[in-house]
């Protein structure tokens, strides 16, 4: 056998290796068709990390997304959609969040007031809905329920037979495999018998590892067969096996340690006789060869694995017409995926409001986004899924896989083989050869969200061609604020208009003309048609809520710790209603200055921070960088030639202007004398876009300083990307107001914006413990830019 090395010079963690290719007309129609596929637009998967596993009524959900195509971070999509659903689907909120290296991050406010027993949350790009809406990312988070009571509920059983690589094939030595489950989609062991339709039993069987099992059989032709079997409880039921071909060829696949052992076995009168035998990983082709059976009647062929990434090869046996014939998969588990982070404990903390100050380390050479959640152990936990499980395996197979997290966590001798039952016995489909075989181009109905969302819109009413040199004048407001900004949007000759520079969280006030005069006045304008509405599925793809999610003991003591939190609530709400005043700290005229104009992430944090409202020298500067000019350690300057350029630690810092990302030469004209706080924050700045740099928020003044222009204008609200808030920890170290209530968080730490380079290779943190948390689980995932991932979990205390 002949091995071709194919260079794929993107793929360096790879080996890529091609078995024997054929040069006649049927081997180049194979190729022409790999060539299709490995060309076909590459797929994302979607993974959430959260906070915790179990909520209460007024929590807040906290998430980071992590976001890869092929073996890598995706760098298709820069804006991440969320919809969070109540238990029947309804939809509750849509959040929007942009993408910054493949990851992003947010917050859903679980409202005080809801009932329902769990929340659903659905995630996807724009790209992602080009394709199968089953590999959409979707997670069911329990809700604690005030007053749970225990609901008996019959378990109905039910099991699917499925003939490897897709049918069974009469006179040939199939193998079955099933899958049995109850209506929740939990596993169910069974057994029993497969007979024919005279009533002989044919074979046994029994489930091996949750519910699932396999048997062999060798169809006749003129027999039909039943799987006659029983659940756990003792009731007997009945499964008819899909019907098989009367002759053609099967595909078998037997695990080997780092190989796979391939059979390709035809019947006596099959017609074709010559199959070509394809192995393909995340749309690129590893393996391909020929099986010529004109003069035999089955052909094996050995494929070597070590060299191959984790994750699902895909084996495919396609007929001398390049039809598909049957398609197995199988998983491929080597050790290169993952890297492991160590927690340094520097500060040991389990007293009622102790502080921790702990350390995270990881190796040298790798640049990672880590995000971590700090939980009462003492909580319930679910760790049946995880970074791995979902990204490596569960992205890629529809329909529900039991504790895939267990497969990477705590493997065992037994894993391969039980990976195996997985993937015969769960539907995969990622991509449709016969479509791709009709050399037609694939249907996408989405674009790609290449760019993030600015301000953008349409003209309607005006015939296309018509448009030449128009501009489309806006006064833009934020919420909470009577500073004005002015833009200028040229609009091209299809009427559209977009502003690329211009990015913004929350709404914005929109006030709108044409030139006077401008025959466009009589158009209509849309904006924001870039930014995705919640997407409608149908009843039918929402997964099954599961059995009671109120019957452990980390729930009992969750659901104690949020009933008190309930009663707090109301406690300090009657309080403010009786205008009990709390005393305390004068605030600084600085700190009063961010409480008034900063927002989310832009608040407090640590910066540079400046009250232009109290600084009479700031009217004597023509731009606020010449204002800003030596008063920042280490940030340059120039304010030279055609413009400002701004330069810190080796990146150019972001400029907001009211927390909305602008063109810096657009804020230098915004006059000094109307500016009335300005903060400069270090490297990296999280709170935006392109932050490592830093940044530099600009504030122009409120109240009654800015005389509105906007009077009579056509006007509308827009919205951005959704507001990312603060996570509240606690500074027992410091006074304030809050400290004087209980302490009840059940999480204590949450921070998504963990990151290491070659140059840092360790992360500090600090936080305080609540009033009663006696040990902390700690949970930590992440990833690298060449693709490797982790998942870290341990209990402290």
């Amino acid at each position: 056998m002949r091995f071709n090395i194919p260079n794929y010079s993107c793929w360096l963690i790879w080996v890529f290796f091609l078995l024997t290719a054929c040069n006649n007309i049927q081997a180049q129609t194979i190729d022409s068709l790999l060539q299709r596929y490995s060309a076909a637009p590459k797929q994302e998967r979607l993974y959430l990390h959260y906070d915790k596993t179990t909520y209460a009524p007024g929590d807040t959900v906290w998430f980071k997304s992590y976001l890869m195509a092929d073996l890598f971070p995706s760098e298709v999509s820069k804006t991440i959609y969320v919809d969070w659903l109540d238990d029947k689907g309804a939809l509750l909120s849509h959040s929007v969040s942009p993408v910054l290296e493949a990851t992003s991050n947010g917050q859903f406010l679980i409202p005080e007031n809801y009932t329902a027993s769990a929340i659903r949350v659905r995630a996807y790009t724009r790209w992602m809905l080009n394709f199968d809406s089953a590999f959409l990312y979707e997670k069911v988070l329990p809700v604690l329920s005030k007053a749970p009571s225990p609901v008996k509920t019959k378990s109905v059983a039910s099991a699917h037979f499925m003939a490897e690589g897709g049918d069974a094939v009469a006179g040939l030595n199939t193998k079955i495999a099933f899958k049995a489950t109850d209506q929740w989609g939990g596993p169910i062991e069974i057994s029993g018998s497969l007979q024919d339709n005279a009533g002989s039993v044919i074979q046994t069987f029994r489930s091996t590892h949750n519910g699932m099992g396999t048997f062999l059989f060798t169809p006749r032709m003129g027999t039909t067969y039943v799987a006659k079997w029983k659940d756990a409880g003792g009731e007997n039921h009945t499964t008819a096996l899909d019907p098989f071909k009367a002759s053609g060829a099967l595909l078998r696949v037997v695990l080997a340690g780092n190989k796979r052992t391939v059979t390709v076995e035809r019947s006596a009168t099959s017609v074709p006789q010559q199959f070509y035998l394809v192995g393909t990983m995340f749309q690129n082709r590893v393996f391909s060869t020929r099986s010529d059976l004109r003069t035999k009647l089955s052909d094996t062929k050995v494929i070597p694995t070590v060299a191959l990434p984790t994750g699902i090869l895909t084996i495919t046996l396609f007929d001398s017409a390049s039809n598909p014939v049957a398609e197995r998969i199988t998983f491929v588990q080597n050790n290169a995926y993952s890297f492991q982070p160590v927690l340094n404990v520097l500060r040991y903390g389990h007293n009622k409001r102790a502080k921790n100050d702990w350390e995270i380390r990881l190796p040298d050479s790798l640049s990672t986004h880590l995000s971590i959640a700090v939980t009462d152990a003492a909580l319930n936990t679910d760790s049946s899924h995880s970074i791995y499980s979902h990204l490596l395996l569960t992205g890629d197979l529809k329909g529900n896989v039991h504790q895939p997290a267990a497969y990477f966590s705590h493997p065992k001798d037994s894993t391969p083989e039980h990976l195996d039952l997985v993937m015969l016995t769960n539907g995969w489909r990622r991509f449709n050869w016969e479509a791709l075989n009709r050399t037609k181009p694939l249907a996408l109905n989405q674009g790609k969200d290449s760019a993030y969302l600015s301000l953008s819109g349409r003209l309607y009413g005006i015939q296309p061609g018509r448009i030449s040199g128009e501009t489309l004048v806006a006064i833009l407001k934020t919420k909470d604020s009577a500073a004005s900004q002015m833009v200028m949007l040229p609009i091209n000759s299809n009427g559209q208009f977009n502003q690329p520079d211009f990015l913004f969280f929350d709404t914005l006030q929109v006030y709108y003309q044409f030139k006077k005069g401008s025959f466009l006045n009589n158009a209509s304008v849309r904006f924001m048609e870039n930014r995705l509405p919640p997407i409608t599925l149908s009843a039918g793809f929402l997964k099954p809520l599961g059995k009671s999610f109120n019957d452990t003991t980390g729930m009992a003591y969750h659901r104690l710790l949020a009933a008190e939190k309930l009663d707090l609530r109301n406690f300090q709400s009657a309080k403010m209603l009786s205008n009990v005043t709390v005393r305390t700290q004068a605030r600084s005229r600085i700190n009063e200055l961010d409480k008034r104009y900063a927002s989310g992430l832009f608040s407090g944090a640590d910066s540079y921070q400046f009250d232009l409202t109290e600084d009479r020298s700031a009217t004597g500067f023509l731009t606020i960088f010449q204002y800003l000019q030596g008063r920042v350690a280490g940030l340059q300057i120039n304010n030279s030639g055609g413009g400002t350029t701004l330069q810190w630690r080796g990146g150019s810092p972001s400029v907001y202007l009211n927390e909305i990302l602008t063109d810096i030469n657009a804020v230098a004209s915004e006059p000094v004398a109307n500016i009335a706080y300005v903060k400069v924050f270090r490297p990296p700045f999280m709170g935006g876009f392109n932050g490592a740099g830093g940044a530099v928020a600009i504030y122009t003044k409120k109240g009654g300083d800015n005389k509105s222009t906007s009077k009579g204008l056509d006007n509308t609200t827009i919205t951005g990307y959704t507001p990312i808030k603060e996570f509240y920890s606690p500074n027992y170290g410091t006074f304030d107001a809050r400290h004087e209530q209980r302490d009840l968080r059940t999480t204590l730490y949450w921070n998504p914006f963990l990151t290491t380079s070659p140059a840092r290779s360790s992360i500090k943190l600090s936080f305080y413990n609540n009033d009663v948390t006696k040990a902390f689980r700690v949970i930590i995932e992440g990833i690298t830019k060449d693709g490797q991932l982790t998942h870290f979990e341990t209990i402290i205390e």
